[in-house]
């Protein structure tokens, strides 16, 4: 029998994204405020996604978290920095006294489930996709409407942007308290319908140095750094905007390969010196500028985040081509037929001219698959109730 008290649980899910100006190092580690803007591009949750479904009940004594089926520390200070935002907001929208005051007390423990449907910590930007996930779901169980940049940025500071669709701009803001520290939009995911997304996975180890402890260190000790911060991304930021809004993808990849070079440079500038790029990330370095050479111009562009895999963007009539050159460079190990997830991409023969061109000694098995997949829209909410992870006992679904 279901308890005569049903719990209220919303499902929803949230996309990753991938920036291409950068954010990295924080003014104020507690509120995680950014010492510089950053820009994003969300990607497509056909292929890349989180699912969180949270529930409060009466009946619960306690909060508790599942993580990919697997439940974990629910008083890690991020989780309890988000759910306490969360709160506060619910109990100041209930004390303005707004319409329908929901019946639920605040009081009520919460459940949360999530699981992604690609690797975690993997270097694909998966506790951005999880916060705002998390951060939109209690916001629904809660009955919050105000923006939420704040509580997915309490979470992941890369988190606020996965609250938007297409490219979005995280304002790093002014105030001591953050409150100006906000994502926002700067252009739809219908406005660039062209552009195409190559992640190319290297590696689905676990890395080093999480960006956490990294970034502090680069704030530590890197001069690099805070030159990059206050006199190059300002203008980054402003030229990256004009580039997205024109649909200027020379400008679009030639800035984006850029900022993620000097992201590495003031990794290498921090003291002890960091390095997330592997001997195959500078392979795909190596073979982007190579097929840009060979064309004459900038046709695809690679970005890195804090791990070796890279992100490539081109557009749909360049995919077919870069796909095979990859194939050539890093010929499949045993998945051919796996090699290639997500969007289909034609098959095409590489021209013998480009083959002569990528003067680049074969790696087999360097890149272990393409996913590809394009720009998407934020956070949704899944009206089924099948998609809930939760039973109505509150407790994980045992998976089918």
């Amino acid at each position: 029998m279901a308890p005569e008290k049903p719990l209220v649980a919303v499902t929803c899910t949230a996309p990753v994204n991938i920036a291409v100006i950068k954010y990295w190092g924080k003014r104020d580690e507690d509120l995680i405020l950014p010492i510089n803007s950053s820009l994003s591009v969300t990607l497509h949750q056909d292929q890349l996604k989180t699912t969180t479904t949270a529930a409060i009940s009466k009946d619960f004594t306690e909060d508790r978290i599942w993580l990919n089926g697997r439940e974990e520390d629910v008083g890690q200070p991020r989780l309890q920095a988000c759910l306490r935002e969360i709160r506060r907001l619910a109990r100041k929208r209930r004390s303005a006294g707004d319409e329908d005051p929901l019946p639920l007390s605040l009081s009520y423990k919460v459940h949360i489930a999530s699981v992604n449907n690609f690797p975690t910590a993997a270097g694909l930007a998966s506790s951005a996709a999880g916060y705002a996930c998390l951060a939109y779901a209690l916001a629904r169980v809660y009955g919050v409407e105000s923006d939420l940049s704040e509580v997915a940025r309490r979470g992941s500071g890369s988190a606020c942007r996965s609250l938007y669709g297409g490219f979005v701009e995280w304002q790093m803001g002014e105030r001591a308290d953050g409150k100006d520290s906000i994502a926002r939009q700067v252009a739809p995911e219908s406005h660039w319908p062209e552009l195409r997304v190559l992640i190319l996975v290297v590696s689905t180890e676990k890395k080093l140095m999480g960006s956490t402890a990294g970034m502090q260190t680069s704030v530590e000790t890197s001069s690099l750094l805070r030159f990059r911060a206050e006199s190059v991304v300002p203008a980054r930021m402003a030229e990256m905007t004009r580039c997205v809004q024109e649909r200027d993808f020379q400008g679009f990849g030639q800035l984006t390969m850029k900022d993620s070079n000097q992201f590495h440079a003031t990794c290498l500038d921090t003291f002890p010196p960091i390095s997330y790029l592997s001997d195959t990330s500078r392979r795909i370095v190596q073979l982007v500028h190579c097929f840009n050479a060979h064309h004459g111009q900038t046709k695809v562009a690679y970005t890195f985040d804090a791990g070796p895999n890279a992100v490539v963007f081109t557009l749909e009539d360049t995919a077919p081509e870069f796909v095979a050159a990859v194939r050539q460079c890093f010929p499949p190990e045993s998945n051919g037929d796996k090699f290639l997830k997500g969007l289909p991409v034609r098959p095409i023969p590489l021209s013998d001219e480009l083959k002569a061109a990528l003067d680049v000694d074969p790696t087999p098995g360097g890149v272990k698959y393409i996913i590809a997949t394009q720009v998407g829209p934020g956070p949704q909410i899944l009206d089924d109730p099948q998609a809930h992870l939760l039973g109505p006992d509150g407790l994980p679904k045992p998976a089918a």
